[in-house]
């Protein structure tokens, strides 16, 4: 199986994250796309402001009906800091046989050397890199020193373009708090759950 993997906070899920998971899906030709909340981002720490639990429960509900795009709890059960090499390293142990794939933003990419274990990182997954319309496309040389040039060559080969959407999940949380409407930001299921469990207020 030719399986994507997405981590991230998703607080909340929003149509940019469920249009960057389907254009991998459809463009790199991925068996399916495995969603995963971080238990605590070690980019993003005391930032998340719904709990996993709500943040998974709000991604089962934008997914829904997809059979390609899981939500796994891989790391909200492992709980602590995310840390994607650590994750890597369970989904293939788990998974021997696939082949994985690691789902960012082409702006992500130069910052891969900076993570935990960058060389294991991008040894265990492809990373994909998607390209957004009219912006820079990825930077592959800051990963050059990481890998062979035939795993580079491999890495090139995945290209995603997505559609710009201007949508951030800071953004909806501040609308939220202000009372604004979400509306076509995230699925309707979605805006729901947070106006019925009262987050972000």
């Amino acid at each position: 199986m030719r399986l994507g993997i997405y981590g991230g906070s998703f607080d909340p899920v929003h149509y940019g994250h469920l249009l960057l998971a389907e254009s991998c899906r459809e463009q790199a030709s991925l068996d399916e796309v495995w969603l995963l909340p971080a238990a605590a981002s070690p980019h993003k720490q005391g930032h998340a402001t719904a709990s996993a639990k709500d943040r998974v429960e709000m991604l089962r509900l934008a997914v829904a009906g997809h059979p390609a795009l899981v939500v796994s709890t891989i790391e909200v059960e492992r709980g602590g800091v995310s840390y994607t090499v650590e994750t890597l390293r369970a989904v293939h142990a788990a998974r021997p046989d696939d082949e994985l794939f690691l789902l960012m933003g082409a702006d992500t990419l130069a910052d891969l050397p900076k993570w935990r274990e960058p060389g294991e990182v991008l040894r265990l997954a492809i990373p994909v890199a998607v390209e957004r319309h009219g912006a820079p496309p990825p930077d592959y040389q800051a990963i050059a020193g990481f890998v062979t040039p035939g795993r580079l060559h491999a890495i090139r080969e995945q290209r995603v373009e997505m559609p710009v959407i201007e949508l951030s999940a800071t953004d909806i949380r501040e609308r939220v708090r202000a009372g604004c409407s979400i509306r076509f930001r995230t699925p309707r299921g979605v805006e729901k759950y947070i106006e019925t469990q009262g987050l972000y207020r």
